[in-house]
């Protein structure tokens, strides 16, 4: 079986592409590398220096391979970044995904697997943690994006029979993370405390311990990516641990385990403190029943295993970037 990873060098896609091989699948990566890194890249994986807007050379490269399963991972991730610049965010996550679903139809594809985002697409939720049945009100336009992109498949199935399961991401971390941008968090903490920097917490004034998020392991996202091969048709999955942590405790958290093994200083241990920026939300925690129902899945890792893991990781390839 041959699967397209698109976004297949970035953080979560470089994994998702390491499991499908190590599963003994045929994997081919289309990523422009805007945020993925060469060094993300499987040697065993086949390779195309390519962005998903560019359907004359997306066309090729489907014309070549003749894919099996199409694995959606390529988007712009920053609600921030889609607050400035929504125009741009719609390009990358919805015209391009486009792109991705009429090759998919000309060309057969069994199923697409897409990647939508439950830690953004809910908003401000009055079920929590929310299932997969609550309507979403997105609060900015990258959570838009992945809603539009879900009304998309639906209508390319109803349309032309194409399959695909949706997978509603928590707040994903875990080893090749890039510290940029607010979906980082766990990143953006380790690399400033190996800098010797104060870290910040984004809250509203009413609640300064900052926003509640539901945060999984990027090893427990990769085995809900296998499983959707061959279960879960035309379903969208919550993909998360169920358990909302705030930002202080994770900051906390990622404080010991670091200076446990990095010798970060005790003067690092109080981070500093800012107002919530555009698009933030309070609080996001999924309810991840229907996916341990149907799917067979569950987090195999808790907040401690994962961040010691990650710190390990940071810490064996820090670069003293920031000095």
């Amino acid at each position: 079986m041959k699967i397209l990873v698109t976004g297949g060098a970035g953080f979560i896609g470089s994994h998702v592409v390491d499991g499908y091989i190590k599963k003994g699948y045929e994997v081919v990566i289309i990523d422009n590398l805007s945020s993925g890194k060469w060094e993300n890249i499987n040697k065993k994986a086949k390779f195309y220096l390519l962005d998903i807007r560019n359907l004359s050379e997306l066309s090729k490269v489907f014309d070549r391979e003749k894919f099996d399963i199409v694995n959606h991972h390529a988007a712009q991730i920053s609600v921030p970044y889609s607050v400035e610049n929504p125009l741009e965010d719609a390009q990358i996550n919805v015209c391009g995904f486009i792109n991705i679903l009429e090759l998919s139809v000309k060309h057969k594809v069994k199923k697409v697997i897409f990647i939508s985002s439950g830690g953004a697409i809910y908003g401000e939720a009055d079920e929590y943690p929310t299932t997969e049945n609550y309507e979403p009100k997105p609060l900015s336009p990258y959570a838009i994006t992945k809603l539009v992109s879900e009304k998309y498949l639906y209508y390319y199935n109803h349309r032309y029979g194409v399959d695909y399961t949706v997978l509603r991401y928590a707040n994903v971390y875990g080893p090749r993370q890039i510290p940029h941008g607010e979906a980082g968090v766990v990143s953006i903490f380790m690399t400033k405390l190996l800098n010797g920097e104060k870290c910040i917490i984004y809250a509203y004034k009413d609640e300064p311990e900052g926003m509640k998020r539901d945060y999984i392991y990027v090893k427990d996202v990769v085995s809900a990516n296998i499983a959707v091969i061959d279960k879960g048709s035309k379903e969208a999955f919550n993909i998360g641990t169920g358990i909302p942590t705030s930002t202080e405790t994770l900051y906390l958290k990622v404080f010991e385990n670091m200076k446990g093994i990095a010798k970060i200083p005790d003067k690092l241990k109080k981070p500093l403190k800012d107002k919530e920026r555009p698009g933030d939300i309070r609080r996001s925690c999924l309810n991840i029943e229907k996916a341990k129902k149907i799917l067979n899945w569950s987090p195999m890792y808790n907040l401690d295993q994962g961040i010691k893991e990650t710190a390990l990781w940071h810490i064996k390839n820090y670069e003293g970037k920031g000095k």
